[in-house]
């Protein structure tokens, strides 16, 4: 007996060591996320602050006349900048003192308090059971989103009033004190914003019929009294704009983000535009309301809630960016049996919630619609089509565990420094992979925008300066060919426009088609592969950033011909930016080379045949003509491409480790459950 006590001791105390290891490890992080959610409050505040006057806190200064008083006189809707309800104006005149102030601090610091409140009121709705991490992290994560959020940062900007309604109608559903104070809670909510009375049929559908007669009598009343006390403004916005329709700006502007403003903007109008919003706009509420019940009974009330607010905003005939916070709500919604799916549609959410639409949707015409409405058809999807799981549903808490690759043997101790992770044998989730595509190059766009040199003339003599130095470097070496080769090539006029033609076009195909086939053919090859790549350019931007090159084509004393965007002016000042979509002076690291050189590597390790291997090598060295030829790089250039490749390709290993070897991923769509065989051992 002695002996079995002693040796429980060591086994518990191991125990209880690692129980508190882990209790420290959570409280480290919430404390970490409380900090950021702080800073990004600071943040908003400080971008409110840095806002010119006159152009932050405009709708808020509606309430202010020409000479800084008041303006309690005369209509809420003479100018039509006041978009909201005359019971919303009703309330607010007693709070327009803030209005008066320089900077609108109390409305400002007001707006963040309703900001936290609701993150908090959103983290404790969250459908149960909820594990200790997420409960312990869930309320920084919803606040920390939230401030990230566009809605809430056009809130703070324009001064805005649209948080409330949403944190009336979640403290009505899940704070409030019987039926009768849930009913008080959201018809005032109704009367800020009215579409969202269509809380009061999922009420009643959900049992809670006295709520439902509760929200609909309070609007009655609060739309009553404003209609009492402001009869003239009131008949402005129910009659003569049509619950609001015209207030606010166009209703074809893009930041109307409702099915009315969808349409509009495919050149519908008149009957058959009105006829078409109803007969959708029914659609939506009937299968919205229909969906929002079942999640209710199911016992996820809170995406009941989203839903049904998602749906208030595509039948609502304005939906400004200020009131579209409900989509953000629907992440809380679990999509997918897979566990490697489990994140498709939370993450989609925030990059639509956070995210301007021109950095996730790329610039082509025949996408414009699609980029033009995200917003509303996250909100749609959400309503109508997005498959979320019910709890009973086996999926809900055990998601289908994703299978993995036996681990490689590495050269090192300490590689991979990142063990977690591990070599999925299925394919990534291709809406994922796309978004996080165009995001990542979105970003890489910008980065590489903001680092420019060519912006003011100090930045172009940086540029130039650099140049100078990498000629001066090359005719060391003996390897300034640039001259030669560019003449040479611009008398052929065949080789020239095939060089032209390689430089503008292959550089983003062939990349693309080498991801396309590994993620089709190779999964585990292409996680592996698309982490380099990543690295590479991540690497690149540094370049860019630390030293602005101009190419051989711009710089002034060389002869240099430009092939492919023709003779510049070098009197111009900005003749260095050709357009406002790139910056011109990104030439060192070459990613054009680097890039192909990529692509090289990779179809050398994969390829199955020896002229596929060729071919792949092929590539990069018609790149690296191709960018001499055409006079936008220097040699030195693909020298620094090839050596950010390499590091990229060495930073992956260093994480990760070596690539898989001798693993065939399992067929998709199979049982992801079986155990995964390696084939090197059988």
């Amino acid at each position: 007996m002695a002996d079995a006590e002693d040796g429980g001791r060591p086994a518990r105390a191991f125990g209880t060591t690692a129980a508190g290891e882990v209790r420290a490890r959570l409280r480290v992080a919430r404390l970490g996320l409380w900090l950021i959610a702080a800073v990004l409050a600071v943040r908003q505040v400080a971008v409110v602050v840095r806002t010119p006057r006159g152009e932050r806190l405009t709708d808020l200064e509606t309430w202010v006349g020409p000479d800084g008083v008041l303006q309690v006189n005369g209509s809420l809707y003479d100018s039509t900048r006041f978009t909201g309800t005359p019971f919303n104006g009703l309330v607010l005149k007693p709070l327009t003192r803030s209005a008066e102030q320089a900077l609108g601090w109390g409305w400002t610091f007001g707006t963040l308090l309703l900001v936290a409140a609701l993150g908090l009121v959103a983290a404790r709705a969250l459908p149960q059971p909820v594990g200790r991490r997420t409960a312990l992290l869930a309320a920084p994560v919803a606040i920390s989103l939230l401030m990230l959020s566009l809605p809430v940062r056009n809130t703070l900007h324009l001064g805005q009033t649209s948080v409330l309604p949403v944190l009336l109608v979640l403290l009505g559903c899940f704070v409030a004190h019987g039926q009768r104070a849930s009913g008080v809670c959201l018809g005032v909510a109704a009367a800020l914003q009215p579409t969202l009375l269509l809380f009061a049929p999922l009420l009643w559908c959900t049992g809670r019929r006295r709520a439902a007669l509760c929200t609909g009598a309070t609007f009655a009343a609060a739309t009553g009294l404003a209609w009492a006390a402001m009869p003239h403004d009131s008949a402005a916005y129910w009659v003569h704009h049509m619950a609001g329709v015209g207030l606010g700006g166009r209703a074809d502007d893009l930041a109307n983000q409702s099915l009315h403003g969808a349409l509009l903007r495919l050149g519908l109008t008149g009957p058959l535009e009105i006829a078409l919003f109803l007969a959708l706009g029914a659609a939506v509420v009937a299968l919205g309301l229909r969906r929002a019940v079942r999640y209710a009974r199911d016992g996820q009330l809170l995406l009941a809630v989203a839903v049904t607010g998602c749906a208030a905003i595509a039948v609502s005939p304005t939906a400004w960016q200020h009131q579209l916070l409900w989509v953000l709500l629907t992440a809380v919604g679990r999509v997918g049996a897979r566990a490697s799916d489990r994140c498709v549609w939370p993450v989609a959410v925030i990059l639509v919630m956070t995210l301007p639409a021109k950095m996730i949707v790329p610039n082509i015409g025949a996408l414009f619609p699609l980029r033009d409405n995200i917003v509303l058809l996250a909100a749609l999807a959400a309503a109508t089509a997005v498959p979320f799981l019910s709890r009973t549903s086996p999926s809900y808490q055990s998601p289908i565990p994703a299978g993995y690759a036996p681990a490689v043997p590495t050269r090192f101790r300490r590689v991979p420094l990142l063990p977690f992770l591990r070599r999925v044998l299925t394919r990534p989730n291709l809406l994922l992979e796309l978004l996080l595509i165009r995001v990542t190059y979105a970003g890489y766009s910008m980065v590489r925008l903001a680092a420019t040199g060519g912006s003011n003339a100090a930045g172009r003599a940086r540029a130039e300066e650099h140049g100078h130095q990498i000629h001066d470097l090359e005719r060391f070496l003996r390897i300034d060919v640039e001259h030669a080769v560019n003449h040479a090539v611009a008398k052929i006029d065949w080789l020239r426009d095939f060089f032209d033609f390689y430089y503008t076009s292959f550089h983003f195909v062939v990349p693309l088609g080498v991801l396309g086939v590994l993620y089709w053919r190779r999964p585990v090859d292409y996680r592996w592969a698309r982490s380099a790549l990543g690295f590479t350019t991540l690497l690149a931007l540094a370049g860019f950033w630390l030293y602005p090159l101009a190419p051989p084509r711009l710089m002034p004393g060389l002869g240099i011909i430009d092939t492919v965007h023709g003779v510049q002016d070098f009197s111009q000042p900005d003749y260095g930016t050709l357009t406002a979509l790139t910056n011109q002076y990104a030439a060192m690291p070459s990613l054009h080379f680097g890039w192909s050189l990529w692509c090289g590597l990779v179809i050398m390790l994969l390829a199955p045949t020896p002229w596929l291997r060729a071919l792949g090598l092929l590539h990069p060295l018609c790149t690296v003509a191709a960018i001499v030829a055409t006079g936008n790089h220097w040699v030195l250039d693909a020298a620094g491409g090839a050596a950010v490749v390499v590091a990229g390709f060495a930073l992956t290993y260093l994480f990760q480790g070596p690539r898989a070897r001798g693993v065939r991923a399992v067929a998709v769509g199979g049982d992801e459950r079986q155990p995964v065989r390696d084939p090197a051992r059988s």
